[in-house]
């Protein structure tokens, strides 16, 4: 294991362009079990360059993580983290959380309601990073990688601005109103967005580790009466120390 004394950390930067390719390729090529070609990197780098971050010691290039976020089910946006990568002597020095940080910081300025990504589920030390995160275990996905191994499909709900409240408010009215024929004056909005309630969705993606202890812990609805501009302002306060 890499002692701090004994390398050089810098902040992580955000991917540039084609110039950074080959090294995210290499890290990810020599760490996970998962074999991409080319285009699966350039379709995650070329169209989500914002929320693909490196992590170095001095010249050298130790972590990535590459990301991307779209419309799930024409409904929600969803941040997705495909890729995250740290060399196994800098690991237990807290890379792999800065990197998770940093993108879902950029996933919560772009809006998304969720961010998702799989882990094998041998894979114990991914998966206490992400529960310390906020993560929840939404499925369990059965010989998922190439080598065999089941993963798990992990989930944070992302806090949510009184906009996104409303549409999802909308959305759920127009659901209830097909469902009942026309009629859905009789039905109160859920607030549900995808398969998880309101009141278990977090506060914020590093003060979740408290509501991870267990799957089942009740989680605190998010203050509705936020602005777009207060709420992205007072959860990027607290990822202001990574970028600095």
């Amino acid at each position: 294991m890499m002692q701090q004394d004994d390398i050089r950390l810098q902040p992580a930067l955000q991917y540039r362009d084609e110039r950074d390719l080959a090294t995210v390729m290499d890290l990810v090529d020599n760490e996970l079990s998962e074999p991409y070609s080319i285009f699966t990197y350039r379709y995650f780098l070329h169209n989500w360059p914002q929320l693909a971050f490196l992590a170095y010691d001095g010249d050298h290039c130790f972590g990535t993580i590459v990301c991307k976020m779209d419309v799930h089910r024409e409904q929600m946006l969803r941040g997705y983290l495909a890729m995250l990568v740290v060399e196994k002597p800098y690991r237990s020095l807290g890379t792999g959380t800065e990197l998770v940080k940093l993108s879902i910081a950029e996933m919560i300025k772009g809006q998304c309601e969720e961010v998702v990504l799989e882990a094998e589920v041998t894979n114990s030390g991914a998966l206490a990073l992400y529960q310390n995160l906020g993560f929840i275990m939404d499925k369990r996905l059965h010989r998922y990688y190439l080598n065999g191994v089941d993963a798990f499909r992990l989930k944070l709900l992302l806090p949510l601005t009184q906009q996104q409240q409303d549409e999802i408010a909308a959305r759920e009215l127009e659901r209830l109103s097909l469902g009942n024929g026309g009629n859905a004056a009789a039905a109160e909005p859920t607030y549900s967005g995808g398969t998880h309630t309101e009141q278990q969705r977090v506060q914020a993606p590093d003060g979740c580790s408290q509501g991870a202890q267990e799957h089942t812990s009740e989680w605190q609805s998010p203050q509705g009466s936020q602005s777009q501009e207060d709420a992205e302002s007072s959860l990027l306060q607290k990822f202001d120390a990574l970028r600095t």
